[in-house]
This record gives C-alpha cells, structure tokens and sequence, in this order.
C-alpha cells in the first residue's frame, strides 16, 4: 500500500548568527540515504498529539515505535523528507514522561530528519517561550538537533527551531514554534525569513486554528496573533500546521499579498488509544501541482487483517474531507513573489542544428519570411486564406524551447493564415527513406473557443492518391499530417513511402491553456507519438518506412483536403523541427526539460 511524508526548514537566533549548515541527506545510513533529493515528489510527515501514550504510569510507546518502524521502511517509496511532531508529546511534562519520549524518538534520530515543538502539556500552560530551562528543554532542545543536516538553528530560549529541507529540487523551510511564542520569539522567526528569503515555509505550531462540527477552521486567539504579527506579511509562508484543537479542520487564508495561505489541523488523541501514534502524510507533487493528504495508523496498519478489533479496523484510517484530501497548488506561481522561477536562456540555433537537420524555423522576427535555421533552404512564408488573415509573433514559449518566442494563429472555419515551403523547397520531395524526428510546440488556447474541428498542426500538402495510396480514409488527403480532432486527440496520419501502409496513431485529449512538445519518430520500421516526454497509447505496430511525397510543399498550421484549406490552426507553434534520424527523447529540443 503506498504511502507518503515529508518536510521543513531551519535557521538561528537574531541574538546570535545563524550556524552554518551544509545541505544535503542526514548522515549517510542505509535508511538515509533512500531519499531523493531531485524527485519531483516526496512527503512530508504530520505527527499531532501523543500525550495518551506518555502519561505517567499508564504510558505505552508501542503506537510511536510503529509509526517510526514505518516511517522508516517506507521512507524509500514515498520519499518522505522530513517529519514534524505539533507538540503535546506528553501529558504532563515530567521528566519520566519526556525521558521515555526522548528514547522512543531515539529510533529515528540520525535516520529521518524530524523536528518537535513544546505543547501545554509538555511545559507550563501559563508561560511562553521564555519560561527558562524545564524537561522538555533538556530533550527535546536544540542540542538534540545539532548534529541534523536540516537543523538550522533555534531561538535563544530553546523553543522555537528552524530547518531547511532539500526536497524536489529546491529548498524548503519548516518553522516549530513554541505553543506561546513570545515577541522575541515571533522576531526571531521573522529573521529566520529574511535570512531565508527565497525558501517556500511552513509553519508547525501547537496552537493556532480550531474547527467547528463540519470541518471549518478559525484561527484561535493564539493563532490571531501569529497571523497578524507572523503569517500575513510573510509571503513564504504557504501552510500552516497545529494540533491541540480536535476535530481536524482546514480553510484558506489570503495573506496581505493576496495570495493563499492553507491552515490545517491534525489532532486525533480524543480517538481510540489517544490516537495510536496516527500520522498525516501530505504528499507534494511539484509535476501535478498538487498536495495529497492522507491519515492513518501504522499501529493497526501492520496487524493481521483477521484480527484487528473493531476499534482497530475503525481507526485504521481516517477518509473525511478533512482527513484525506487534495490541494491544488501551481507552486510556480505561488512562489514567485519571493522565489522567480528561473528559466533556461534562450539557445542559439547552432546548438539544435546539426548535419541531419532537414528544417528548424524558429519565429522570433519577421513571420512574413521564417528562414529555415538548418542552412537547407526550406524557408517559410505566410499563406492566407482570406485577404484580413494575420500571423503574430508572441513572446508565448515553452519552458523547454530553444527560442522564447512563437507564432499564434488564429484560424477558424473558413479562415486563417498559414506558413509553407515555396514551391521548389527541398523538403517538398523528402522521404525519410532512413528515419525522421518531427518536433514541434504548440499550445491551445484558453478557453478553446469556436469550431476547429480536424485542424492542422503541420502536413505536407498533395492527395494520397496522386501519390498511389488508396488505403486510407480518402484518396484526396495528404500524405502526411498532424491533427487535432474535435475532442483534441492529436492524430498522426501517415502513408508510408514502400507499399500502400496507413498507419495512424492517436494520442489522449490534450489539455488546453498549456504548452505540449510533440514529437513523431521512425526509426525506419515503425512511427512513435510522443507528448510532453511520454510514448502515447494508441502508437500502430504496422510497417512504417518512409514518407510518400508529391513533391508539393510542407506546411505549418494547416492541413489539406483536395489541395484546398478549410482553416488554419487555433493557438500557438512555437519551435519547430526535422531532422532526418530518430532521435531518441533526450536529444529531444526541450533537452532535458522532462526529466
């Protein structure tokens, strides 16, 4: 059964300089050393209250020690980064209730980066950060944490910590606050962002929302005050995460940047075994946008399924809006404010240009006459299929383009403009006889207005039956084409140069609003559609040698019937090429981008 955890960050004092800390994975174990660092995906894992499984001569760790064995084991497959404890560990605070916490979490100091934070029930509920030395200090102060990779430093007072996290590429900070922090507290934290200006941050706290019956969250008086003096105006902070309150609850804030700000609560010590050593995985996927929420209990995850008691199999794991759930998140965008993506410079046409380059255009100019980059004089000029037909160059790109440009075309039934070889291009009479790579970008307008039904993205232009083929659909279709249907399943169409071979491949709907790389390959033998990095389902097994020609010219944004043009294509072309081989996906133009 998958299942997933993950993150936080780190930072010192403003009374004293931050340490200085080398990222990178915990001291090298074999469990450590699993977590993957550049993976797109990992996990963040959500430990709340275990106070009932440290409460004087009643305490039973063995909840917590299989959460931790799972963790552990699991730590590989759902890549967890870093684990966060929301305070309340024990119920009184006592050095016998600390001590057997501290040697419980002992299982995974050195093995899973993690962080705790003090709770009312771990230290005098009538002070805050500045209480002064106590239990909970001595174990579960900074010096547990100093020989952490991702500690980076504590308050003065002990009780608050910060620690950076390497996860999906990038640096994460993760915030454990004190459950009273005090306003040298709340100064630190914000030197702690200034200091970490660029970093994503999540701030861990005891107390800061509560939830009514249905799940609705409200910030706490506590928490109000965070919000005011802390979260608002600190744009890094994304999420928050509290314990204390029970039932679990979340909303979504919009901080003084307009910008959402998700405040979560985990708490399940009012469920049976004071909760079981529960735990929340959030799953952040930075591919899909997305962050998958799931609880469960690894306790009675492990035991036999034919004898778990009732109580057990009921609180196995927890399915309610609030417990499992989904955030869509575009973190580009919800980061940019303080962390602007930085994107590839632009490449020359050198660097994609090579001897088996038949055509590469890139539009960056003038769109009347696109030169064809590869020296071969397959250059491109407009044909309009009304007299008021326009082309625009746009500053539209995907991210893995060589050129940061495109050309938008704004075809519909009866109308459009489109670009083609002249007459006599070398590139008209081609047959790819050895293997071909045709690449292009194109993206879909947003929303996807009007009729463009069976548009064109490229073809070369002739009648299939001038060219001897009669098995396909019509004999007055082209040769050759890439299409869109009308439920925007790209259509490759393709008469083979030996014998009279239809084969044509279809891909899924294509999403609009968002760049696609497409790429056909033959390797001589057979045609491959590939979208966005990944092979397409519906690829023909059939023969697939060559392409039949006529010798008319390629087009770009169109596709013919009877050597007539119903419409041009309705969105972007960004780069686009041929190249007389098959190339193989990281030779690909987005180079790289997709890995």
């Amino acid at each position: 059964m998958e299942r997933r955890n993950l993150l936080r960050a780190a930072v010192a004092a403003p009374a004293v300089p931050l340490a200085a800390t080398v990222l990178g994975a915990e001291p090298a174990t074999a469990s450590s050393a699993k977590f993957d660092t550049h993976d797109p995906r990992f996990a963040l894992a959500v430990l709340p209250d275990t106070q009932y499984l440290f409460d004087a001569d009643s305490a039973d760790p063995a909840p917590l020690r299989a959460t931790f064995k799972y963790l552990l084991e699991q730590r590989a497959e759902d890549n967890v980064a870093f684990l966060t404890h929301l305070g309340d560990v024990t119920e009184h605070g006592t050095e016998q209730e600390i001590s057997l916490a501290g040697t419980t979490f002992k299982a995974i100091d050195g093995r899973l980066p993690y962080s705790v934070l003090a709770g009312n029930h771990d230290v005098s509920s009538g002070t805050d950060d500045q209480r002064g030395d106590t239990p909970y200090r001595k174990v579960f102060g900074p010096d547990r944490f100093r020989r952490s990779a991702t500690f980076l430093g504590s308050s003065a007072d002990g009780y608050n910590s910060a620690h950076r996290i390497a996860a999906a590429g990038r640096e994460w900070l993760i915030l454990a606050l004190d459950w009273r922090i005090s306003d040298a507290g709340i100064a630190w934290a914000r030197t702690v962002l200034k200091q970490n200006p660029t970093l994503p941050a999540i701030v861990t706290t005891h107390d800061l929302a509560y939830a009514d019956d249905a799940g609705q969250a409200y910030l706490s008086g506590n928490g109000q005050r965070m919000w005011d003096k802390l979260i608002k105006d600190n744009d890094q902070i994304f999420l928050t995460l509290n314990g204390h309150y029970w039932p679990p609850g979340r909303t979504v804030l919009k901080n003084a940047a307009g910008h959402d700000v998700h405040v979560h609560i985990t708490n399940y010590q009012d469920r049976y075994y004071g909760g079981a050593g529960m735990i929340r995985l959030y799953h952040f996927d930075l591919v899909r946008g997305r962050i998958d929420v799931e609880t469960f209990a690894p306790w009675f995850l492990n035991r036999d399924a034919g004898k778990r008691t009732p109580l057990e199999a009921e609180t196995i794991e927890l399915t309610s809006d609030v417990d499992r759930f989904s955030l869509a998140i575009d973190f580009t965008s919800r980061f940019a404010g303080f962390a602007p993506p930085v994107l590839p410079a632009p490449r020359p046409a050198a660097q994609v240009v090579d001897r088996h380059t038949a055509a590469y255009w890139r539009f960056e100019g003038d769109v009347e006459k696109v030169k064809d980059l590869s020296g071969r004089g397959n250059d491109l000029t407009v044909r309009r299929l009304t007299a008021n037909d326009r082309l625009t160059v746009s500053t539209e790109h995907h991210a893995g383009a060589p050129a940061h440009s495109s050309v938008r075309f704004d075809g519909g039934s009866g109308r459009g403009a489109l670009l083609q070889t002249a007459a006599n291009a070398p590139l008209n009479s081609m047959t790819f006889l050895d293997g071909y790579t045709f690449e292009t970008f194109i993206k879909l307008p947003e929303p996807f207005e009007g009729k463009h039904d069976w548009m064109g993205i490229f073809s070369w232009e002739g009648r299939s039956g001038d060219a001897g083929k009669h098995s396909g659909w019509s004999d007055l279709e082209p040769t050759c084409s890439l299409n869109l249907s009308p439920e925007r399943f790209l259509q490759y169409v393709l008469y083979t140069a030996d014998g009279d071979h239809n084969p044509t491949s279809w891909s899924h709907a294509l999403p609009v609003g968002v760049w696609h790389h497409v790429a056909v390959v033959n390797d001589g033998k057979r045609s491959v559609v590939w979208v966005n990095g990944s092979k397409i389902a519906r690829n023909p097994t059939q023969p697939s040698h060559g392409v039949a020609t006529t010798g008319r010219p390629f087009t770009l944004g169109g596709t013919s019937f009877d050597l007539r043009y119903d419409q041009s294509f309705y969105g972007w072309i960004g780069d686009t090429r041929i190249t007389a081989r098959a190339l193989r996906p990281e030779q690909f133009l987005p180079a790289g981008h997709f890995r």
